[in-house]
């Protein structure tokens, strides 16, 4: 007989509350319960950046979590990065430098780009590729994705001012 936990949080802005096995990972929860794909699941040892999202404003890997961890919590999916129609610039900017190509580890650099840059708005590209050294992707060689979040890093500095 499984154990289940009751759980509320918040994920991209809106209020969840769900009865979870307590060995539920976060990255399943979010997948399997409240049909946010857009993150990833790797290699299921918070080794490839794939699943990162945002708790409470912090990278993390959902792998690794469980979904009883985020309770009381608020979580950002790669989901809740964009507007209605509007892209994010972190996006926007990958678009643009294609940085990306198969797609599987985008949401990952995104999310992981996106709680950087609130905390280095002004970063150099050695802190960039620190930032991101976490993450892996096997399809861009890595330079489109460091342009793209130098190219956005500017246009998020001056909208977060407004």
């Amino acid at each position: 007989m499984s154990k289940k936990a009751a759980i509320t949080l918040t994920v991209n802005g809106k209020s969840y509350e769900r009865s979870v096995e307590v060995r539920m990972t976060l990255a399943d929860f979010l997948r399997d319960e409240l049909a946010l794909t857009g993150t990833h699941v790797g290699c299921e040892h918070g080794v490839c950046g794939a699943c990162t999202i945002l708790l409470d404003g912090e990278a993390v890997r959902s792998c690794l979590l469980l979904a009883v961890q985020a309770d009381g919590r608020k979580l950002m999916t790669v989901e809740g990065l964009a507007r209605p129609e509007e892209l994010h610039p972190l996006q926007m900017a990958f678009q643009e430098r294609h940085a990306l190509q198969c797609g599987f580890c985008t949401p990952g650099f995104l999310l992981t780009a996106h709680a950087f840059l609130k905390e280095n708005p002004v970063p150099t590209e050695a802190e960039v590729r620190k930032a991101i050294s976490g993450n892996i992707c096997r399809c861009t060689g890595y330079l489109p994705i460091i342009q793209a979040i130098l190219d956005a890093a500017p246009i998020i500095k001056s909208v977060s001012r407004e």
